[in-house]
């Protein structure tokens, strides 16, 4: 299934008026936060397709043009310690990121996360009775400590996130929160045991695939 995964910065090719004849073979979106509302509204509105997202460390409320206070964006799926399943691929999330100061938005200790994880686990649990595998794909903010992160302790990945992927074997791991403006290089894809890491800040097209068999 081709997805588009879309994190912390606006593309000039996606916010046009012609994404419908570049990204026309899209079936679900995939946000990983920090983009403004209105974009993510424009991508599904011109897209038709859903968007499943989770909040960035930035995310907080934004006032749209006609003076209302929103929240979220509208029309999208928030995943956030809970999870749905698009086309036979099981989508759940985890936003935030590492707390690095006391500014608005979502920022957690390594503690707090691991409680997020403890809350997303029935869920998980379901998914290994229903469909014999945990998850396919997790959303986050933030990347795994060690993979992908950026120079400063704001852009540092959670140890909680490494604890996930030992235990519940996503497919794949997709990120944003580190990008180029913040001295992202490359690989922006890592193997992680069973888990493929993507960096999606910006945008990727990825074609992405359930689980051919349960988790051992």
């Amino acid at each position: 299934m081709m997805c588009l995964t879309v994190s912390d910065e606006i593309v000039p090719a996606i916010y046009s008026l012609n994404v419908k004849q570049r990204f026309g073979d899209i079936r679900c979106v995939l946000s990983c936060g920090d983009l403004p509302y209105y974009y993510l509204e424009f991508i599904v509105t011109m897209l038709c397709v859903p968007c499943y997202y989770v909040a960035g460390n930035h995310d907080t409320v934004e006032i749209c043009e006609e003076g209302d206070a929103l929240s979220a964006p509208r029309g999208c799926v928030a995943v956030e310690m809970t999870g749905v399943i698009h086309e036979g691929l099981l989508i759940g999330g985890l936003g935030g990121c590492v707390r690095y100061n006391q500014e608005p938005g979502p920022q957690y200790t390594e503690t707090e996360m691991l409680f997020h994880i403890w809350r997303m686990a029935p869920h998980l649990m379901v998914n290994r009775l229903r469909y014999g595998r945990f998850l396919d794909v997790l959303l986050t903010h933030a990347p795994p400590l060690g993979i992908h992160n950026g120079p400063d302790r704001a852009h540092r990945g959670f140890r909680a996130f490494l604890l996930f992927m030992d235990l519940f074997a996503p497919r794949y791991l997709i990120h944003g929160h580190v990008h180029r403006s913040y001295g992202a290089r490359e690989p922006w894809k890592t193997r992680y045991h069973r888990t493929m890491v993507i960096n999606t800040a910006g945008y990727r097209v990825l074609s992405l695939e359930p689980a051919k068999a349960p988790v051992s």
